[in-house]
């Protein structure tokens, strides 16, 4: 009687029918009849439940009301009994027979004994022991329910999660459902349930498999499959169109809630759904650049679901016409425009796809975003590319960009005399610059070198050295006499620049007149027309020139038999070889050595030949081997006028004129400092066109690989740098660095106390001197040209700060302290234009005495703080004697915090120039060193955020301050939540996706911190989002430095290249045939990857001999010669014939 009273007292199992009592148990219940069912938690008011519903106006489809009432009455019939546990009937054979038979009965009863089987397992006697409390537990809860936050504890007492607490989802129905409606499907999806044990359930449910399958997978896939979406509200989309952040939400006296919808809609009906939208929104808005955009990228995801080709033709015309309607009512908008062409090359061919370029930059000549579009496309188009073909379309676009330069510069300053330049003139001359070196990248890639150094050379002189001339005809005639005549060139010894050599050319010219009337004078006597000795001397120049050419001819008959004489040797010898000299067709080569040989000789001779030969003198900075070259070879080196005056314009801004000479550094691969934003478009284009990767570069992949190297021994020997390291000559690169040197000294005229221009003419003339990467030297190699450029200019002090730290990068740190106190002591005395130098140098010497702190008894940080508390608190610097006080520090701090607040205010411009930079690095590293990391990283993070995020991610100084505050964060990584490192790189890496200094620190704080499953995942997340060929490098090196599997670094090439700009990069192409190469061992896919190279880049001579030097032995003979023929007809420069090796080899025979 009292199992029958508490029986009745117990709640249901499931609180939806609590209200209805519970029917004795019909079967055995001698172990205490389960008194877990007691949970006072499923007594719930269900109200409570519904009120919170009912406020989110879900609408749902009303059923009738019989309907109703014949649930009720099912309802009332439906009664669950108690069964017994299993631990209680384990110890009774019999009592085991009969709970299975009762198993098999419940499997097969109506949908009210479904859950019968939940309840037997979950009795509190198949627990284990030692859990803290259970739902029988006879102490009352607190609450009637709670939020499960942080996971099941109780899960630890089985060391894994219980099989029948598993969590069961079941599709959401936004209609109404009856009860009748739910049991019958639990009792149809019975099969997927997860009450019974898997093992108990036959093959035929187990193939039904659970939602990850295949089966559920089609499902998923359906287009008409119907999904739940919650739909943002209305309002918001109109952030699409506006230009600005609005300060208050326009919605927000509807509430959030009523502003959300919830629909169910299959693809189809979002498709329709959304194109309605954008009709609207477009109509509305027609001038709104970024909404036809998402409307024409929408058509891509569209056509993405597309089985059909044909159906894809059709949406991709559909995105054509969008595209075409937004031109038309937005002419100007270069990002509208790009799109159009983008999707005309989807459909068009390459010669409608031309004529369509053409006419839009007709329409558009001043435009440098679509000038370079269309010279990339039609630089990767194998079909059509030449490189004569390339070069005109070239003078075209420079031609068209310089002419609206001045047109623009005209307009602004009618009367000629400007003072300050506007700033879209300051962006186009920006863009020529770009264009031009575009330019010189393809000629040197092509293998003219000469040219591309020609062309640097004309344009500097042109631009930085030309004197002040009316037109711009007037300064090409006076440049045509200075390129044709023996004057030094910029980067030549002797050089002085165009315009004092135009002034030394002119002082000798009245020189030379005032002689002449000199000479007049003293003769004396005559003062017509006619003068007597002419004849004489006409006379006397008769006879010699009949002797000089008598002497000429007797040579040229020499000549002329030796030639003979010679060519039958030739002829001779290559009739010995079968070779008919007639017939160039006909060459045979049986071996693929001859090959390989000869694409030696061919690098070779790139490395040797890349200054111009002058017409009239015998070269500079050449061998004799190139006296003995053939007359083609040198008239390909003689580099005349009308070689470059296609390619010559003016500049009128200073930050072209620095961007040129910046470049320029860089192209013959000086160390400078960065001179731009990495989101520019300069250092874009840079990225794109790499053959082979720069030495930062080059060096961070170094580091990469030392760090994964040093936590594990177990990874693969192969890493990117080994890859990609450059086999340039070594004297080559001497000779260039004596050729940057002479010229970054004779730009310094144009540019004086420039310290990124110093400091790169110091490392020149280190790497000129000494080995590129040695640095044990007890004497700077630079020593002697700093003082030369500190004697002619004394006042200099960034120069000395420069020169400081070479001192230091040698070791010589006592030298390096003489120098910085010398300049910091000397500030005072000099102008007051000088004295914001003075933040630089200050910073300057503090991060060398923290650079130098590697003993524990190094005095390094004390003298650090002594440094800046000098310039915090504006003291007269004196040399560090001892300890700085508290009061020092004080003043210091109070110091950086006024001057702190007055950049806040040009900050908020937008304007942070180099010494506003380190200012703030200065008090972010002097409260690191005093008050600790916290508030230095508080001072760098509120100066950051001084300037809007746009403004933020185009300053190379606010991209700076952040590399200098991810520098802060990874130097204290141990005393901060990893988190916070990690979330702060990858904001890095999202306004500054190029940076290679933030690639860097996210593999190492990864590396160290995280799995390397995060990793991969950030980077592909990076590169879907902002692809960028620093991120895809660093990802490689990662993944072979690791010994990844093949599968997945095979697919990180594969989907870059795919993307549209990646396509065409010569340096992702070379390592994806090296990695296939070297470390894949599958030489037979290197061979199928060179060929795709050759096909997206042919101009990169390179990448060609890649293929002759280390796939010589897949490739046969008649393949290596069609290859060569093929690279004739693209009109890359060769500079070896064939028959050189042939003789050679005959000759060394």
């Amino acid at each position: 009687m009292e199992e029958e009273e508490q029986t009745t007292k117990t709640t249901s199992l499931f609180a939806a029918f609590a209200g209805e009592p519970a029917l004795p148990s019909t079967a055995d219940s001698g172990s205490g009849s389960a008194q877990w069912l007691q949970n006072n938690s499923f007594n719930t008011d269900l109200s409570v439940i519904n009120d919170a519903v009912t406020k989110y106006n879900f609408t749902y489809d009303e059923e009738p009301e019989e309907e109703e009432d014949e649930i009720d009455a099912k309802k009332r019939t439906s009664r669950y009994e108690m069964v017994p546990s299993e631990a209680s009937a384990s110890s009774d054979e019999e009592r085991r027979k009969k709970s299975k038979k009762k198993k098999k009965r419940r499997k097969e009863s109506s949908g009210s004994r479904i859950f019968d089987g939940y309840a037997a397992t979950l009795s509190s006697s198949s627990r284990k022991a030692g859990v803290q409390k259970w739902a029988s537990s006879s102490a009352a809860n607190e609450k009637e329910y709670y939020f499960d936050s942080r996971g099941d504890r109780d899960n630890l007492a089985f060391g894994s999660i219980y099989r029948m607490d598993v969590a069961r989802y079941k599709l959401h129905n936004s209609k109404k459902v009856s009860k009748q409606n739910f049991f019958q499907l639990n009792k149809r999806l019975s099969r997927l349930e997860g009450d019974s044990d898997v093992d108990a359930l036959d093959t035929k449910l187990r193939s039904g498999g659970r939602y990850w399958s295949a089966k559920y997978a089609a499902i998923e896939r359906h287009k008409d499959l119907k999904r739940v979406r919650i739909l943002a509200p209305r309002n918001h989309v109109k952030s699409l169109v506006a230009d600005y952040i609005p300060l208050i939400d326009e919605g927000s006296d509807s509430g959030p809630v009523s502003s959300v919808e919830v629909v169910e809609e299959s693809w189809e009906d979002e498709v329709l759904r959304k194109t309605k939208e954008f009709n609207k929104l477009t109509r509305e808005h027609p001038q709104g650049e970024s909404l036809w955009v998402a409307f024409a990228e929408f058509q891509d995801k569209v056509a993405s679901k597309q089985r059909h080709k044909g159906a894809r033709l059709q949406t991709l015309e559909k995105k054509i016409s969008i595209l075409e309607k937004a031109t038309e009512l937005n002419p100007d908008s270069e990002d509208l425009l790009l799109s159009l062409m983008k999707a005309y090359q989807s459909r068009d061919s390459i010669d409608v796809l031309i004529k369509r370029w053409e006419k839009i930059l007709t329409s558009n000549p001043a435009s440098c975003k679509l000038w370079k579009e269309f010279l990339w496309v039609l630089q990767g188009e194998f079909s059509r590319f030449k490189v004569s073909e390339i070069r005109k379309m070239y003078s075209n676009a420079i031609q068209a960009l310089a002419g609206a330069c001045i047109k623009q510069h005209r307009q602004a300053h009618p009367s000629g005399n400007a003072t300050s330049i506007d700033p879209s003139i300051v962006q186009l001359e920006l863009g020529l610059v770009d264009v031009f070196f575009g330019l010189c990248r393809l000629e040197w890639q092509a293998g003219y070198q000469e040219l591309a150094t020609a062309l640097l050379q004309s344009e500097i002189e042109y631009s930085l050295f030309s004197p002040l001339v009316l037109s711009e005809q007037s300064k090409q005639r006076l440049f045509q006499h200075f390129w044709s005549s023996n004057g030094a060139r910029i980067g030549e010894d002797g050089a002085v620049g165009w315009l004092t050599w135009l002034e030394k050319e002119e002082e000798q010219r009245q020189r030379l007149i005032s002689e002449d009337a000199s000479d007049a004078v003293e003769e004396g006597g005559w003062t017509g027309w006619f003068n007597p000795s002419s004849e004489t001397k006409e006379i006397e120049i008769a006879g010699i020139t009949t002797e000089g050419q008598v002497v000429v001819e007797e040579l040229n008959d020499g000549s002329d038999s030796n030639d003979v004489e010679s060519k039958d040797d030739i002829e001779a010898l290559l009739k010995a070889l079968g070779i008919d000299a007639d017939a160039e067709a006909d060459i045979k080569i049986k071996d693929t050595e001859t090959w390989t040989k000869w694409s030696k000789e061919e690098m070779t001779r790139d490395f040797d030949h890349w200054m111009p030969l002058r017409a009239n003198s015998d070269g500079v900075s050449h061998d004799d081997a190139t006296a003995e070259g053939d007359d083609d070879e040198q008239l390909l080196s003689k580099i005349l006028y009308e070689d470059v005056s296609d390619y010559l314009f003016s500049l009128k801004s200073e930050e072209a004129r620095f961007s040129l000479v910046s470049q320029f550094i860089d192209f013959f691969e000086g160390r400078i400092t960065q001179w731009t934003c990495t989101n520019s478009s300069s250092w874009v284009a840079k990225t794109l066109s790499l053959e082979s990767p720069p030495y930062s570069l080059l060096e961070d992949l170094g580091k990469v690989h030392d760090i994964l190297m040093r936590k594990s021994v177990n990874l693969s020997s192969f890493s990117l740098e080994l890859l990609l390291s450059n086999s340039d000559d070594l004297n080559m690169r001497s000779n260039m660095m004596k050729f940057l040197r002479n010229a970054i000294l004779l730009c310094l005229k144009v540019f004086p106390q420039n310290y990124i221009l110093e400091e790169a003419a110091l490392v020149a003339e280190e790497l000129s001197n000494t080995r590129m990467n040695s640095t044990r030297y007890s004497v700077t190699p630079c020593r002697a040209l700093a003082k030369t450029l500190l004697k002619n200019n004394r006042q200099d002090v960034l120069l000395c700060g420069v020169y400081a730290k070479r001192e230091a990068f040698y070791g010589n740190i006592d030298h390096s302290r003489k120098v910085f106190d010398m300049a910091l002591s000397s500030i005072d005395g000099l102008p007051l234009d000088a004295h914001p130098n003075a933040s630089l140098l200050y910073f300057w010497y503090a991060e060398v005495e923290l650079a130098n702190n590697s003993s524990e008894s190094s005095d390094s940080s004390s003298r650090a703080i002594h440094i800046l508390s000098c310039l915090g608190s504006g003291a007269r610097y004196t040399p560090f004697k001892g300890l700085v006080s508290s009061v020092q520090q004080l003043r210091a701090r109070q110091g950086f915090k006024d001057c702190i607040k007055m950049l806040s205010s040009t900050g908020a411009r937008g304007v942070i120039d180099d010494h506003s930079a380190a200012l703030i690095c200065s008090a972010a590293l002097f409260e690191e060193l005093t008050s600790g990391w916290a508030y230095a990283l508080e001072i760098l993070e509120n100066s950051l955020t001084m300037v809007l995020p746009e403004r933020r991610r185009n300053s190379r100084q606010l991209e700076f301050l952040f590399t200098y505050y991810v520098r802060m964060l990874n130097r204290n990584r141990m005393e901060l939540k990893i988190s916070k490192v990690w979330e702060s790189i990858v904001k890095g890496l999202q306004l500054y996706p190029s940076n290679p200094h933030l690639h860097y620190a996210l593999v190492e704080i990864s590396h160290l911190y995280t799995s390397p499953n995060k990793l991969r995942w950030t980077f592909d997340d990076h590169c879907r989002k902002t692809p960028s060929a620093v991120t895809w490098l660093y990802a490689l090196a990662f993944e072979i430095s690791t010994g990844g599997s093949q599968h997945r670094i095979r697919g990180l090439f594969e989907r870059a290249l795919e993307d549209d700009k990646l396509h065409n990069s010569v340096i992702l192409w070379r390592c994806f045939i090296e990695y296939e190469r070297s470390v894949a061992c599958n030489i037979s896919g290197a061979k199928r990857v060179f060929f795709r190279a050759i096909h997206a880049c042919p101009w990169s001579k390179r990448l060609w001999l890649d293929g002759f030097l280390k796939l010589n032995s897949v490739l046969t003979v008649k393949e290596l010669s069609d290859l060569q023929e093929v690279m004739r007809e693209k009109e890359l420069n060769l500079r070896t014939d064939i028959y050189e090796i042939l003789l050679q080899d005959e000759m060394d025979a």
